[in-house]
This record gives structure tokens, sequence and C-alpha cells, in this order.
């Protein structure tokens, strides 16, 4: 009954309207019905529409990751097979990166800086110059000698590509989830750990806050990057860790874990203590790596300067250090830490995590490209290595546990170094990984080597 009262009222009012004001009222009332259509589509078709936009970004990102990886490492091994060739011309490298960047970079020398800027919305635009300038400059500081990763390269590229995508989609939000995905896909493609990549992606550009809006569209283009790097023929590194455990001790993760059935807190206590030594050192990294970029800023303003001047002096080092033993990503060290014999990783010095954490950092600080990522899972390896004997663990153990729990405290990340445990070492040593990786975090000072975004709490 109201409402054929309400319907009556409404023809009335409209049949005393000139022909002018009805025609405006139709006009308006398909306006409305428009943007009522429009609601609709981009809120119940946002997500769906997204996520198969990201499988198919997963794929050309990891079709990237398979080049930029394999060209990687064609230059990794022609260095190593020549130092005496390439190591000497770093200086020189560094200059024509730096002023390759003045030509032709426009702001893509920013790099991740840039990246985070976009991600936490204090900016909007990324140049998909970014993308070749970053490869390019990357392969030149590894052919080199330069000590750096890849993973920046990785993240870069997928969210440059991500980003430039989401400019053709007309849904809220876009930007942001597809430049998540993006970096999803580029980590993922390159190490081929997409849970891993996913949570990285989701957790590192704000501290304590997980981007779960993303999450969808993310883990798919992860996971479809991951498998189109596999299947183009870019390996992934991984290791039988309770194969490696039986051998050398006849044990496995779940067995010291386990004692009788119930849970070894010693064991537990142990795993803790080296957490808390990795915490430390991948915050020190971080931090470090903030004060020396800093320093050399100011005692070169001049960047063709400071790393040609650098460059000639890590040439210097590099040579001297066993011709090339820190250069590059770090892969030799990392797997001398999973060899030995009676408890110990044989080739592995009580130094060499050492000197890879200085030589990277004076590597970046310099302006050299390439990421962090990598040398940060050599140096959480050989650190491993040598402290197990300390906290009374097998050095296989304590290797896996560093290279994993070292990047989660230098990025100030929890789930990710916890997965990359898993996707790299077994699942079966969750546990393990799951108190080491928490040591860390709480330990390392708040620290990371990304311009992450801190959230205020109020209490």
């Amino acid at each position: 009954m109201k409402f054929n009262q309400q319907y009556k009222q409404f023809q009335d009012q409209f049949a005393g309207m000139s022909p002018e004001m009805k025609e405006q009222m139709m006009k308006m009332a398909k306006e409305q019905a428009k943007i009522r259509i429009t609601g609709f589509f981009k809120k119940w078709f946002a997500l769906p529409v997204l996520t198969i936009v990201a499988v198919a970004m997963g794929a050309a990102i990891g079709a990237l990751m398979a080049f930029f990886g394999q060209v990687l490492l064609a230059v990794g091994g022609l260095r190593d097979a020549n130092p005496i060739y390439f190591i000497p011309a770093l200086a020189l490298a560094g200059a024509g990166i730096v002023l390759l960047y003045k030509k032709l970079g426009k702001g893509a020398e920013r790099g991740m800086g840039l990246v985070f800027a976009v991600g936490q919305g204090k900016e909007n635009n990324i140049p998909l110059r970014l993308i070749p300038l970053v490869a390019v400059t990357t392969w030149a500081t590894h052919l080199f000698g330069g000590s750096a990763g890849r993973e920046g390269v990785a993240v870069q590229i997928g969210a440059t590509l991500g980003h430039n995508i989401s400019k053709k989609l007309p849904f809220e939000n876009a930007g942001h989830i597809m430049l998540v995905a993006g970096m999803a896909a580029g980590f993922s493609g390159l190490f081929q750990i997409p849970m891993a990549s996913t949570a990285f992606a989701l957790e590192v550009l704000i501290v304590g806050h997980m981007d779960l809006a993303a999450l969808l569209p993310a883990a798919a283009a992860a996971f479809t990057a991951c498998k189109v790097s596999n299947m183009l023929g870019l390996e992934k590194f991984s290791v039988d860790l309770n194969g490696l455990l039986s051998t050398d001790g006849g044990t496995t993760v779940t067995g010291l874990f386990l004692n009788n059935g119930a849970l070894d807190i010693n064991f537990v206590v142990k795993l803790a203590l080296i957490g808390v030594l990795f915490g430390i050192i991948g915050g020190g990294f971080a931090k470090l790596l903030s004060l020396a970029k800093d320093f050399f800023a100011k005692k070169f303003p001049d960047p063709v300067k400071r790393i040609a001047i650098m460059g000639v002096s890590l040439s210097l080092l590099f040579l001297l250090l066993w011709q090339g033993r820190y250069s590059g990503l770090g892969t030799n060290l990392i797997d001398m830490s999973f060899v030995g014999a009676n408890g110990f990783a044989t080739d592995i010095a009580s130094y060499d995590w050492l000197l890879k954490l200085v030589l990277t950092i004076l590597t970046l600080a310099a302006g050299f490209q390439g990421g962090e990522v990598t040398p940060l899972f050599s140096i959480g390896a050989s650190l491993g290595a040598v402290s197990a004997v300390m906290f009374g663990l097998p050095f296989p153990l304590a290797a896996a546990l560093g290279y994993a729990a070292v990047f989660g405290s230098a990025t100030n990340t929890l789930w990710a170094p916890i997965l990359i445990g898993c996707e790299v070492f077994g699942f079966d040593c969750l546990p393990a990984f799951f108190v080491v990786c928490i040591a860390a975090y709480v330990c390392n000072g708040g620290q990371s080597i990304y311009n992450q975004k801190k959230l205020k709490l109020k209490f």
C-alpha cells in the first residue's frame, strides 16, 4: 500500500513537468543506473579480472626472469673462469653504469627506492625504461666482479610491469595490487619459491602489515612465473636437508626436535639462540649498508668519481682475496656451506661470512647494481656453518637456518624467510625455521635494507 502511494505521487510529479525537465530527469536516471551497474561490475568482477591479468603477467615475468637469470649465470661463469681479465675493469664498468643512468635513467636510477615509493602511494610512476637499464647494469656489475645480488632486478622488473599494466585497468586500487603481484612474480620467477615470494611481496612494503587485498593476484602471478621460468630452463636451488643430516649424524630435523616423542626444549633453546645471532647480523647488515651509502655519498658527492674510486679499491680487494672468491652472488659459499666431514663445513673459513658482508656493502654503497638477497643467503649460510659447533647444531642445519634467517632479519620480514626455508630445504624443517626466524625477526633492531613504511600504532 505504501509503495503504491509513493508510485502515484511520483507519477503526479512527473506528469506536471515540462518536456525539457522530463528529458533531464531521464538522463539523470540513466546516469545513476550506469553508475550502479559499473559499481556492481567493479565490486564483483575486480578480483577475478585482476587475477586473470596477474596470471598472464606472471607468465611474461617468468620468461623475463628465465632469460635474465641464465644470462647472469653465464656472465658469472665467464668471470670465474677469467677473473684476472674482468675484475680489474670493475671501476670502468661502474663509471659506465652511472653515466648510462644519467643519460637514460630519468628517475629509473632510484630503483628499489622508486618501487617502494610507488607501492606506498608516495609517487605514481615507474618508467618502463627501468627494465632494460637494471638488467644490463646488473649483468655488468657481476661480469666485472662486484659482490651483489639479483633479487633487486627481479622485484623491479615485476613491479614495473605490474604498475604499467594496471594503468589499463578500470579498478580501484589496481595499481597497488598489480605492483605487489609483479613483485611476487619477479621474486618467484628468479628463485622459484612461489609461496615465499607471495609472502615477501605482501609483507615487505609496510612493516607488520600483510597486504591481503593483493593475496590472490600475487599468488597466481608467483606460481605462474615459477612454472614458466622452470619450463624455460632456469634451475632452482634446493637442498635435501634431511638427507644431509641422515648422512652426517643419522637423524632428521624432526628427530632433533623430539626426544622420546616429546618436544626437546634444549634443542628449541639452541635454535632460539642461533636465531638471535642471525637477527643481529642481518639487522647489522641493513644498518651498515645505510650508513655506508650515506658516508660515501658525502665523501664522494659525484657518483661517477665515487663508483670509479671505490671500484679500483674493490678490484684490488677481490683479486687479493683469492681472485674473486667474494665476487658475484656468493653461490660458491652457499654450496660449500653444505659440504663437509666430521661435523664441519671443511671448505668454509671462519671469516668468509664477514668478508662477504663487508664487500657486498662496499659494492652497493659505491653504486653498483644488483641486490642484496643472494649475498644475504651466502652470508647466512656461511655464518651458520661456522657457528654450528658453538650452538651444538649439525652444520648443514645451521647453514640452512642462517640462509633463511639472515635474509629475514635484513629485510625485516617474518613469513617470507620461514617459507623460503621450507621451499628450499623441505617442509619437514618448518618447526626449526619457525623458531629461528621468529628470534631473528625480534632481534634485528627493526632494520631493513628497504625503505619500508612503518605503521604508527596507538595504545
